[in-house]
């Protein structure tokens, strides 16, 4: 592995289903190993993550288009990141992007359809989560 990459990340896991307003307990503060990209896939470290509403869905199971989070699972969420390893074609190392990494300091990303490469020089990139993604 990368020198500057290290064995394991620090992740947030649902612990358990909320019952009302989700508290600290409902989450577990987690250390789990930092995956290495396959053919096509990227190694991104989390610079910003969103916290949105849709979550709240997500842990109830009352969101219509996400799969419900299950005890154990790293908390779901939008991420803007920077492109640490890539086995890619269209990232490389150094790259800004907005996917889908959750709720931890590095993820695996493959090219959904949600992902998208950020100019830095555009706009702040913390703005790929804010006012020019989703929930702008």
């Amino acid at each position: 592995m990368n020198q500057d990459i290290p064995e394991t990340q620090r992740q947030v896991l649902l612990s358990r289903y909320p019952e009302g307003v989700p508290e600290t307990s409902d989450f577990e503060l987690a250390e789990g190993t930092v995956p290495r990209p396959d053919e096509g896939e990227f190694l991104s470290r989390t610079l910003y993550l969103s916290l949105d509403p849709y979550l709240r869905g997500v842990i109830s199971g009352r969101h219509l288009y996400a799969e419900r989070v299950q005890p154990g699972d790293v908390m779901p969420g939008r991420t803007v990141a920077q492109v640490v390893e890539s086995r890619h074609p269209d990232f490389a190392p150094g790259d800004i992007a907005v996917c889908s990494n959750g709720w931890q300091e590095y993820g695996l990303s493959a090219g959904a359809i949600d992902l998208r490469k950020l100019d830095p020089d555009a706009a702040p990139v913390s703005t790929g989560i804010g006012i020019l993604g989703m929930p702008g």
